[in-house]
């Protein structure tokens, strides 16, 4: 798969988008993390620090799926570039403000959080035109796409803890995103991004959220974010009591680097049956992994339970991508899949917020134990959804169907229009 990888990068375009999108989002990778030091720096409580970073990620929920219906309807370079400024533009609002009025420091973090371009979802729209439609190219892509995320999740956190031991909390703040500008940048002025147009729509005010599927898929992923946010938290806390910043930005890229690990091992193979059923096993996976958390040991040992619990996250992801194509209606691509961020984003800040009073009320493993409710209550809903998810929706991307073979770029949900 590394042979495979290398392939895809080599492919015109490929390697500036998907390079230009992982530093374009790094802001928001991070985000979270650089907003709990930063408050904690500032004398604020864990409390504070977590209600700041799920008021981020509410705001992140909210615009991403907005956005990326405007970027469906009006394309992606007017949309992407404005937003990524006026999100690093609310980080630097926070940095100069700090914590001291709360008004100031909330309006910050959600004018950060709103605007952030969903670039994400705006790559995997661009997958099919850059690669020729195929859809095996196309999963391939989405399997690299998941690692390459993780790369970011597992260097990002260190960027940050380096930023911050080199300067500040406030000036990483101010670094990581106008990097993240940069990167966005790179990715709307390139060739495919400009000429990229969304596949006719339906009128509809759901847009995406018409798919039954797609809501049982996003249900899931809720409670997935849930427990990637309270695992934020619930790390600063564990590593206060165990040497400090640095410990702590060696469990993020432990969990980095084990979702790393399953990602790449995810990727090395194409696997049997219904994306769908294998997202029920890698999710319940990523459940199991989460509970020994709860058992607190040392640093060494912290981090290699860290690294475990990362490691069917990237493999999840990337299946949970194929069943968006499945699911979505045609012409909402990037609405879908920014919903998808959305639904992990809201799940994510419930996570910030209910680790800091369970890390104060019941100590550092009442804090994981959040993330190990959240992971079985995933797969829960997977379980009772299971046969909305095996039906896809009229109308939408049914990826591996017949009709692929006859109109790959169509059925993925979406077209490009080439400049002449």
């Amino acid at each position: 798969m590394a042979a495979g990888y290398a392939e895809l990068l080599r492919t015109r375009h490929a390697a500036r988008l998907l390079v230009g999108t992982l530093i374009g989002r790094l802001p928001n990778g991070t985000g979270p993390i650089a907003i709990v030091l930063f408050t904690r720096a500032e004398g604020g409580s864990y409390s504070l620090a977590g209600a700041l970073a799920a008021v981020y990620g509410v705001a992140n929920a909210v615009g991403q799926p907005l956005l990326g219906r405007a970027v469906d309807l009006y394309g992606q370079p007017r949309v992407q570039l404005p937003a990524a400024v006026l999100s690093a533009l609310g980080m630097v609002w926070l940095a100069f403000a700090g914590t001291g009025s709360a008004v100031a420091a909330y309006g910050a973090v959600v004018v950060a959080g709103l605007f952030t371009p969903p670039l994400e979802g705006g790559l995997r729209a661009l997958w099919p035109s850059v690669l020729g439609g195929k859809e095996e190219r196309v999963h391939t892509a989405y399997a690299m796409d998941a690692v390459a995320q993780e790369v970011m999740f597992t260097v990002g956190p260190l960027l940050v803890t380096l930023f911050v031991a080199l300067w500040d909390p406030a000036a990483a703040l101010l670094a990581i995103n106008a990097i993240g500008v940069l990167g966005a940048l790179s990715v709307v002025v390139s060739e495919p991004s400009r000429a990229w147009r969304s596949a006719p729509r339906e009128a509809h005010w759901l847009g995406a959220l018409r798919s039954r599927g797609l809501l049982a898929l996003l249900a899931a992923f809720f409670f997935v974010g849930t427990a990637l946010g309270s695992i934020t938290v619930a790390g600063v806390a564990y590593a206060d009591g165990h040497g400090g910043q640095a410990v702590y930005g060696w469990l993020m890229a432990a969990l980095g680097l084990g979702a790393l690990v399953g990602g790449v091992f995810y990727g090395s193979r194409q696997w049997p049956g219904a994306a769908e059923r294998r997202l029920r096993l890698l999710v319940g996976l990523l459940a199991v992994c989460y509970l020994p958390l709860v058992l607190v040991p040392g640093p060494v040992a912290m981090t290699a339970l860290t690294a475990l619990a990362g490691v069917f996250l990237a493999p999840a992801i990337a299946c949970a991508f194929i069943v968006v194509d499945r699911h979505a209606p045609a012409g909402t691509v990037t609405e879908a899949f920014s919903w998808l961020v959305t639904f992990f984003g809201v799940g994510a800040a419930i996570g910030t917020a209910a680790a800091g009073p369970s890390v104060e009320a019941g100590g550092t493993a009442a804090g994981f134990a959040v993330a190990g409710v959240a992971g079985f209550a995933a797969l829960v809903v997977l379980t009772a959804t299971q046969r909305v998810l095996g039906r896809p929706a009229a109308g939408g991307a049914v990826a591996g169907s017949p009709e692929n073979d006859r109109n790959d770029a169509r059925e993925l949900g979406f077209r490009t229009e080439q400049k002449a």
